[in-house]
């Protein structure tokens, strides 16, 4: 199944998605450039998660915290104290290791390199922040210091107060957010399932204490629906896992995940927290500014509790290009091909003339023109017309419009399904609201 992913990656690399980052230079490990399709893919992702969290829904707010923040900030959520991992080296093969994921005890001394296999020859695991540390001012020195942020999340409890007010939200009500964050991860890979730059998707939902079981289930349920639905997730490669005890994070009282069946194996592709009121209380002890709310219909003062719906964006990319390709065999020719969900698809239809001379190349430029302000559409005369539909099924492209002879007579296209095969003709002044059932935008 792994060379699945080695399929993958060429593919994104020759239809323009994913690129090696620093290509030129030998690259940088974990750092990933989004090409032409890329970005486009990665921008519907936002634009369905955001139409899903803001513009469907009255009780969800948008905002957008900046990437630094005051050093405190992470001293009060726990990042300084609890964001690392335990960390082994081997002395002789110089490879590093995460010792909580190398399975067999890395104190003892018989114990061999994972890499090289020589025994006694591994330290002893000492704790690595994953921040990224960098200086504010033009002195380096420790009071200078101030971290990237290693998740989105707390700038929104920074601003509870700031968008409750302004936007007159009453609880329970959530406030989202779409942004960079970068951790410094020791064992990054899977192409862009762990980088060490990436973007999440997140929304904490403010609560009542008390009602955050049900909440918990409801977002669960929720975010699960929207895998399915929106993205176009295959069901039966997506499952729930609850967290047991032992695997809740320090800010949770209970925990699901939403995962996905990759070809390297079933791993987390977002997290549902219960964080209760542990983040706005610290934030409240730290600071010395009242987190607290006034519930007019019980006539009570409470630090709200907090469910979290976390999702990383290149990681739901990852799972819908993964998700998405297929290899057939159609009339004894092999096809590679994108099944990405219409609305997800960085270009919705191809344009092509049959051939370039009939007046067919204006025609179909004429289509282009009037199609794109509502679709990302690509004209394409170059190759036969066998050719430029394989290049448009490796770039996900849901349908192909083709300009013939027939066109010539009534102002009727061809369009063919990239996942039936099946054709159809469709008059011209009809094409876009044709398309708009199928797309939408």
């Amino acid at each position: 199944m792994e060379k699945v992913m080695d399929k993958l990656v060429a593919l994104c690399k020759r239809r323009g998605y994913v690129f090696p980052s620093s290509e030129i230079y030998g690259g940088i490990n974990a750092c990933w450039d989004y090409g032409p399709l890329g970005v486009r893919l990665k921008n519907n992702v936002k634009r369905l998660w955001w139409r899903s969290m803001t513009q469907l829904r009255d009780d969800i707010e948008g905002l957008d915290a900046a990437i630094l923040m005051h050093p405190q900030v992470w001293v009060a959520s726990g990042h300084v104290e609890n964001f690392t991992d335990p960390l082994v080296d081997c002395r002789e093969c110089k490879a590093r290791f995460r010792a909580d994921e190398m399975g067999v005890d890395p104190t003892d001394p018989n114990t061999p390199c994972p890499r090289c296999g020589n025994r006694g020859t591994l330290t002893k695991p000492r704790l690595f922040n994953l921040m990224f540390k960098t200086f504010m001012g033009p002195v380096e020195e420790d009071s200078a210091v101030i971290y990237l942020r290693p998740e989105t999340a707390q700038g929104i409890y920074l601003n509870f107060e700031n968008v409750r007010t302004s936007s007159r939200q009453k609880i329970p009500f959530g406030i989202a957010q779409i942004g960079k964050a970068f951790r410094n991860e020791i064992t990054p890979g899977n192409f862009i399932f762990r980088t060490r730059e990436f973007e999440q998707m997140e929304m904490q939902f403010f609560i009542r204490p008390g009602t955050d079981p049900e909440w918990l289930e409801h977002w669960r349920d929720e975010r699960v629906r929207w895998y399915l639905e929106e993205i176009g997730l295959r069901s039966e490669k997506v499952r729930v896992h609850e967290h047991a005890p032992d695997e809740l994070a320090h800010y949770a009282k209970a925990a699901y995940d939403v995962e996905y069946e990759f070809p390297f194996g079933w791993k987390e592709l977002e997290g549902i927290h219960n964080r209760t009121d542990f983040d706005l209380s610290r934030h409240q002890e730290h600071s010395g500014k009242k987190m607290e709310y006034f519930d007019d219909e019980t006539k009570q003062r409470y630090v709200p509790y907090i469910v979290e719906t976390s999702a990383g964006c290149d990681r739901t990319v990852l799972t819908a290009l993964v998700d998405a390709y297929r290899e057939e065999e159609v009339e004894g020719e092999a096809r590679v091909l994108l099944s990405l969900n219409p609305s997800l698809a960085p270009i919705h239809a191809g344009i092509f003339p049959l051939v370039k001379r009939d007046g067919m190349p204006e025609i179909a430029e004429r289509i282009t023109g009037e199609l794109k302000d509502r679709f990302y559409v690509f004209y394409d005369e170059a190759g036969s017309i066998g050719k430029r539909y394989r290049r448009m099924d490796e770039a996900g492209t849901p349908f192909c419009v083709t300009v013939d002879s027939e066109t010539l007579q009534n102002e009727s296209v061809t369009v063919r399904n990239r996942d039936s095969l099946d054709q159809e003709r469709i008059a011209i002044r009809d094409l876009g609201d044709w398309l708009g059932e199928r797309v939408r935008t």
